[in-house]
């Protein structure tokens, strides 16, 4: 019922926090950064109506550390966006992060923000601009390696900044990482929003972030769509292994 318009009161969801590791030639991104090390500090930053039950398995570090990771190869974090359950792991990466302007200045100032700025100190903050234009519906985007691999769109609405991060295999077959448009995927197949008083309570434009959904959900059938916080919705993306990962990507490649 928390997750969206009309769920049921008696069906229980587990949410993901999650972190997707794509790797290219030119060097790889982490796709939001999931729990870190310090989750239970920041869950107590947040107020106490937004704490909610939590399990930490491995973080993000943990599990490129345990797959004997090059980190030279990580070129840095792209946040969906900042709200705490975005970037609570990159307390433990040390590496750039990247955010167009409109979200950097969300992270600096809004109360939603202060886990990311826990986070965030210190570190380097990398701005890209949406200088390629229309990208599937969207009004403005940024192809980050040139080739069509990954390219960031602009969504807005949870966030001033927020953004769907969409990636193209060598087989063509293509992801789009949406954040928080929608938790689950019950909100692309069922066409719905969160409820109402949480949509007034987590975005800052819900016509926007309807707008955002109804470009989604117009990409089914072309686009594996992932909500960041929905567990179904990333089995078609292969588990990190443990070891001897393979860095010889073609062009890019997704792990989680």
């Amino acid at each position: 019922m928390f997750a969206v318009s009309g769920g049921s009161v008696f069906e229980r969801r587990r949410f993901a926090a999650t972190a997707v590791l794509v790797r290219h030639p030119k060097g790889d991104l982490l796709v939001d950064a999931g729990f870190g090390a310090g989750v239970a500090e920041h869950v107590a930053m947040l107020p106490r109506i937004e704490r909610a039950p939590y399990e930490r398995t491995r973080t993000a570090r943990e599990q490129l550390d345990a797959a004997d990771y090059d980190f030279t190869r990580l070129l840095g974090v792209v946040p969906t966006h900042v709200h705490w359950d975005h970037v609570s792991g990159i307390d433990s990466l040390d590496v750039p992060i990247w955010m167009n302007r409109e979200e950097v200045g969300y992270g600096a100032d809004d109360s939603h923000g202060t886990v990311f700025r826990a986070v965030s100190a210190g570190k380097e903050v990398r701005h890209y601009e949406m200088t390629d234009g229309p990208y599937l519906g969207f009004s403005a985007s940024w192809d980050v390696h040139g080739d069509g691999s990954v390219v960031i769109a602009h969504a807005g609405g949870h966030t001033p900044g927020s953004v769907v991060v969409f990636v193209t295999l060598p087989s063509g077959e293509r992801f789009g990482f949406i954040g928080d448009l929608t938790w689950q995927c019950d909100g692309i197949t069922g066409r719905k929003q969160r409820p109402w008083f949480l949509r007034r309570v987590t975005d800052v434009d819900p016509a926007l972030v309807r707008a955002g959904l109804d470009r989604c959900i117009a990409l089914q059938g072309v686009v594996h769509l992932v909500p960041a916080h929905d567990v179904s919705a990333h089995d078609r993306i292969p588990i990190l292994p443990a070891t001897g990962l393979s860095t010889g990507a073609s062009s890019a490649e997704a792990d989680r």
